[in-house]
């Protein structure tokens, strides 16, 4: 596997849609709009192993006091070796000088967040308005 990373947001809408419903995530299902969220997102930071698209990070930030981790996702087959944890320090050295880092992490990556250097806040909950 040779890994070659980008800072773009020119993506196909069956890359996203691959990508995506590989990890299970429901908003595979509407690349068209990963598509546009990407897009808009402030950065987009993605892992390709040759033309196949196989991770992604991207961000949302007021640009002075926090920046959000919308998505964090690579394909089940490329996990365990290394790209998440590239994709996640790269983008935080872009934010370096923005004082809080937020992102809701599932369950059981919360061990994989942590060792990126989160912190679980026990006095906050994630909270939801859905229609996806």
């Amino acid at each position: 596997m040779n890994i070659n990373y980008s800072w773009t947001k020119d993506f196909s809408t069956e890359d996203l849609e691959k990508l995506f419903l590989s990890v299970g995530w429901e908003s595979g299902n509407y690349p068209e709009k990963l598509r546009k969220a990407l897009f808009n997102s402030h950065r987009v930071y993605s892992a390709w192993d040759g033309c196949t698209l196989v991770g992604l990070m991207n961000s949302m930030t007021d640009t002075a006091l926090t920046a959000y981790f919308q998505y964090l996702l690579v394909k089940p087959e490329s996990q365990g070796t290394g790209i998440g944890k590239t994709l996640t320090r790269d983008m935080l050295d872009i934010y370096a000088d923005i004082p809080r880092k937020i992102l809701i992490s599932m369950e059981d990556k919360v061990d994989f967040y942590a060792g990126c250097g989160f912190v679980q806040q026990k006095d906050k909950a994630p909270m939801f308005l859905s229609s996806l």
